[in-house]
């Protein structure tokens, strides 16, 4: 990769922060953002309502993003592409219209976001659905024993495992599950897989079809594309058979004072006046991240987290960096999530930011029931990638170090 001209692309990047909060939040390329410019500037109309060249501008530019999304997850067809505001409004949309009665099963990982656990949570409270939880192995990798132990003993027992939800790729600690051996064993149990995909879009090449995955989630924001803009992929006839979730304006094609008829997709599921320019930016983005290319993305992200690990090996063994996660760089993707012995997380980044210009999370990284399972109350996450640096990595090991000496 050209680094410096790949860095130039990023307008934050052109001031001393050493922005390590990728998993939060991927900067912006000019591209995406003068995208999204272009439609304010050019043709700021109403998609699929007028009769004019501005709107006509807007529809095209439209589908060319849901194409681009296509593309860049390998979906069959365009329709199966829903815009929704980001990932948490994906997975809501099938939790609120899956048949889901009293007593079916749905599993989800321990380690997933809160946006994969609540509306599960909630269903359980409100219809008495059956959440289970599946256990990870004890480095946090998908113990593929638990989940098939777990299948075994639902069907003996009797009970509907209705679908599986599961995290694609873990914000906490940067761990892939392996979702093609998942979901071909749920399949062979005749259960529907859902993937959280925020986390795995920004940086693994997800093709849908290969995967078999039926339902895909995943936000804009997080993979160079604008805030407030999200897809559910879902297998056709799946989608098409799902009620309504939101109804009102561009989802219907007439409408009585008694009835109404309800649009094709993927009009059904896109409510109202969309976010155009967020849309039109995503669709940009999928094609920046293409050209950069997934290989490249996997590579410095290994890269820096091997480099990060090694630097600060001393301080993980002798228990001063507690490590969250497995060991192996490889396995954590751009994610090095750990605490400080003698610091409190929120303390400890806030000192990063002021005295180093280092950008960090500090929390529960939204995955509070984990963190309160393991009694392990906040972290500090680092999150690199691909327009992250060697140079960048150096710094964040020597303020770790620096940081450290002022308890010792």
């Amino acid at each position: 990769m050209d680094m410096e001209n790949i860095r130039n692309d990023f307008p934050t990047l052109k001031s001393d922060v050493v922005y390590f909060d990728n998993a939060c939040m991927a900067l912006k390329p000019m591209q995406v953002i003068n995208k999204m410019n272009e439609y304010y500037l050019e043709y700021p109309s109403c998609h699929g309502r007028s009769n004019h060249k501005l709107a006509a501008r807007l529809n095209d530019e439209i589908n060319i993003a849901r194409a681009a999304v296509q593309k860049f997850i390998g979906a069959k067809r365009a329709e199966e592409v829903i815009f929704t505001r980001n990932t948490t409004e994906s997975i809501n949309l099938v939790a609120n219209t899956l048949d889901l009665k009293a007593g079916d099963v749905v599993m989800t990982s321990d380690k997933e976001h809160n946006s994969n656990l609540l509306p599960w949570i909630y269903l359980k409270q409100k219809k008495n659905i059956d959440h289970q939880i599946i256990r990870s192995s004890s480095d946090n990798t998908f113990d593929m024993g638990n989940f098939e132990k777990l299948l075994n003993e639902n069907k003996k027992n009797g009970k509907k495992v209705k679908l599986i939800s599961l995290v694609h790729t873990s914000n906490m600690d940067g761990v892939t599950t392996p979702a093609k051996q998942i979901i071909k064993t749920a399949h062979e149990h005749g259960i529907i897989v859902m993937l959280d995909g925020a986390q795995s879009a920004p940086h693994i090449e997800v093709k849908v079809r290969d995967l078999d995955v039926d339902f895909y989630a995943f936000s804009g924001h997080k993979m160079l594309g604008p805030s407030g803009t999200g897809v559910l992929y879902g297998k056709y006839d799946l989608l098409n058979s799902l009620p309504q979730f939101l109804v009102g304006g561009e989802t219907v094609y007439d409408s009585t004072y008694d009835n109404y008829k309800v649009e094709e997709l993927p009009m059904k599921f896109e409510a109202g006046l969309q976010n155009y320019s967020g849309i039109i930016g995503l669709g940009e983005a999928c094609r920046y991240l293409s050209k950069i290319g997934f290989s490249n993305v996997k590579k410095q992200e290994s890269y820096l987290n091997k480099l990060v690990t090694d630097g600060l090996k001393d301080e993980i063994t002798n228990g001063n960096v507690k490590l969250i996660g497995p060991r192996d760089p490889e396995l954590r993707g751009g994610i090095f999530n750990f605490t400080l012995k003698g610091f409190d997380p929120h303390e400890a980044a806030m000192m990063m930011d002021k005295t180093y210009n280092i950008a960090l999370r500090a929390g529960a990284h939204c995955c509070h029931a984990w963190y309160n399972s393991t009694q392990i109350m906040n972290s500090i996450r680092a999150s690199m990638y691909f327009y992250n640096t060697e140079k960048e990595a150096k710094i964040f090991i020597n303020a770790v170090k620096e940081i450290l000496d002022l308890r010792r």
